[in-house]
């Protein structure tokens, strides 16, 4: 469907950017409904939304004339949350508008102030800005707001989430009230629905999307890896895809300088984007991913909002989001203007439930799978060699002259084997990961009715439990393994437990019992985790620690696997003790009252038959060979003649009480000396 009749300046410049068709909401805000009225639109990351508010405010701003007039006071006013996305509104807007006559004018944080001022009193008609800077120059009288017409909030819920509502409410409030007010977000919460209803007159509301749908043109794939192999998994994810342009997100600045460090240090052409950067920093970086120059990008959330890259076909997402918004948000990155994308998770075992809760919140589709193997990026690479332009493009004369110097003083295979190790050598690396393979899925809880059942039939069991309910409980299901640690070693499943889940790429929930000897440890690893840890343990074992296989032990000190309420080692036993001094086997069986089951090993006969006694004392016989107690006053009873008791007692003569003491006579209070 072709672009609905606009301005004709405004359609030379889309024809000349090779707009033929526009998106969906492009179309929505040209319809008739939308004509001059305030707008609250709700479109996805990457629909084109600076074009759409573009040829909605045109109406507005030249009405029937092709052109603007001398710039004077500024006429429309765009608030972006970003440096970077402000400047990509402007650059957008000038393109846009330039067969107009129009003049734009950027005011962002971390530019020159006093070059904004002289572009501001020189004149404009489009001023784009953030919340921060706007507000200054208005405060300092410097933007004259008398003669605005339009107002344009773009990533609304993003400048909310960023604590901008203040500054949002002192910019609104001093523009005109007869002005109209576009409002755009990728998400409509409750407090951008309230913002609309106070600054906006019957907005027509147009969205463009389902609740929570997903980017049609992306591709969305979660990737298990261990938790130790994120960052190796990102290296294989780059090499697999070798995209020209990929988003990396990371949660906190430091873990984007550690990330971008170690890329660099691989070999990968990388920049980094977060908020501790100065503005020209910022600025060479994404200059450099638009060149070409760098192909991946390290960024935080906040500084990659609403960032337009080309040939950006890859966002991997180092650190899972805390929400599904900002996953959509990350994931929007890509998939830009009708243009594929992937979206890759990086997702640790150990917070595979929370992936999967933000892709349930978030309505995507994503196919799981394991990190690409070395030997796949191996074989992808030779396959692109193969295909490599340089076979196919056209041969000069130095070229044909150095070829037949080299066939001259080499062999083919010779100059073959020197091309292939050229090709290889500007390559990265790829590096050995480890694919943890499927889930086990969530456990299955029984019943109360079935708990109480198994209570009342004697079945509760202090181990892991039965293999019938998808646990680890018999020595048929676990797998012995020894470690080269022991006692004399410090051995302590505190620090051990740790060890065995880093070098053999399992949870706490695969390990059972755990054993320690003097000059060893032995423990048990899930029957179906088994091969997979032995793999593991052989690629990472080193000289210090040394695991592998081992028969079942006998002795040695039991530390066993999961016990009451699924605690582990280090967690608490019966009667609040801590797991680990001794196994726990459950109560053990008693006889009558009295005898337990060591009874046989002591005399019994000088202890007496206490089965028997019933009752209390005062109601038994008396003891063989004393007399019975027969009424005698307390304190009848007197020891030895030199015994004597409390009321006798007398310390050393020359001791004195504390009513007595004393300190030294010359002492004296520091507040005397301030007297």
């Amino acid at each position: 469907m072709p672009f609905p009749k606009t301005n004709p300046s405004l359609e030379r410049a889309l024809a000349d950017k090779g707009y033929n068709d526009p998106t969906p909401v492009q179309a929505a805000v040209l319809d008739t409904d939308a004509i001059d009225r305030d707008l609250l639109v709700s479109a996805q990351t990457g629909s084109g939304k600076t074009v759409a508010y573009g040829l909605a405010m045109a109406s507005t701003l030249l009405g029937g004339a092709e052109r603007f007039g001398s710039p004077r006071e500024p006429l429309a006013l765009i608030i972006a949350p970003t440096r970077e996305l402000a400047l990509q509104v402007n650059r957008e807007l000038i393109w846009l508008y330039g067969p107009a006559g129009a003049r734009v004018v950027s005011c962002v944080g971390g530019m020159d102030v006093r070059r904004e001022q002289r572009a501001l009193e020189d004149g404009c008609h489009i001023v784009v800005g953030t919340p921060g800077r706007l507000r200054d120059h208005l405060e300092r009288g410097r933007l004259d707001t008398s003669k605005m017409k339009v107002v344009v909030l773009d990533e609304a819920d993003e400048m909310l989430d960023l604590g901008f509502r203040e500054d949002l409410e002192f910019i609104l409030d001093a523009t005109p009230e007869e002005r109209r007010t576009l409002l755009f977000s990728a998400t409509l919460p409750k407090n951008i629905v309230a913002l609309a209803r106070r600054y906006q007159r019957d907005a027509h509301r147009i969205d463009t999307l389902v609740e929570n749908q997903s980017h049609g043109d992306i591709e969305y794939r979660a990737i298990r890896c261990a938790p130790n192999e994120v960052e190796l998994a990102t290296v294989n994810l780059l090499r697999f895809y070798e995209s020209r342009g990929t988003m990396v997100f990371c949660h906190t600045r430091e873990a984007v300088r550690h990330l971008h460090a170690s890329l660099v240090e691989r070999g990968f052409a990388a920049v980094a984007l977060s908020g501790e950067l100065s503005q020209s920093e910022r600025s060479h970086a994404l200059q450099a991913l638009r060149d070409g120059r760098a192909r991946v990008c390290v960024a935080t959330d906040v500084a990659a909002r609403g960032i337009d890259l080309p040939d950006l076909g890859l966002v991997i997402h180092f650190d899972l989001s805390n929400d599904h918004e900002t996953l959509l948000h990350r994931s929007g990155r890509t998939g830009r203007a009708g243009r594929k994308g992937v979206c890759v998770m990086l997702v640790p075992y150990t917070r595979r439930r929370k992936a999967e809760r933000l892709i349930d919140q978030a309505g995507i589709d994503v196919t799981w799978g394991g990190p690409p193997s070395a030997d796949d990026i191996r074989k992808l690479d030779r396959e692109r060699f193969m295909q490599d332009p340089i076979f196919s493009e056209e041969s000069t004369e130095e070229d044909i002259a150095a070829a037949r110097l080299l066939m001259e003083q080499k062999s083919a295979e010779e100059i073959a084997n020197a091309l292939a190790r050229f090709h290889r050598s500007r390559l990265p690396a790829p590096e050995e990961v480890f694919d943890p393979g499927e889930d086990r899925g969530p456990r299955q809880r029984k019943d109360k009715r079935e708990r109480e059942d198994d209570r009342a039939g004697g079945g509760k069991s202090w181990g892991r439990g039965s293999s019938e309910d998808g646990a680890y409980g018999s020595s048929e299901d676990m797998v012995w393994f020894r470690m080269s640690v022991g006692r004399r070693n410090n051995a302590d499943p505190r620090w051990l437990l740790p060890i065995i889940c880093r070098l053999g790429h399992v949870t706490k929930k695969e390990i059972g019992s755990i054993k320690i000897f003097d000059s060893e440890s032995k423990f048990q690893i899930a029957k179906s985790h088994a091969p997979k840890f032995a793999a593991s343990v052989r690629k990472t074992n080193d000289e210090d620690i040394r695991i592998e296989p081992a028969d079942a032990p006998h002795g040695g000190k039991d530390f066993g696997g999961k016990g009451p309420g699924g605690k582990g080692p280090g967690g608490k036993g019966p009667g609040g003790k801590p797991w680990g001094a001794k196994s726990w086997d459950g109560p053990k069986p008693k006889g009558p009252r009295g005898k337990s089951e060591f009874s046989d090993r002591r005399d019994t006969k000088e202890r007496g038959d206490f089965s028997e006694r019933k009752g209390p004392r005062e109601d038994r016989g008396p003891r063989e060979g004393k007399p019975a107690y027969e009424g005698k006053k307390p304190g009848a009873h007197k020891g030895s003649k030199d015994h004597k008791g409390p009321k006798d007692f007398k310390g050393p003569k020359d001791f004195k009480g504390p009513k007595d003491f004393k300190g030294p006579k010359d002492k004296k209070r520091p507040s005397d000396k301030r007297r």
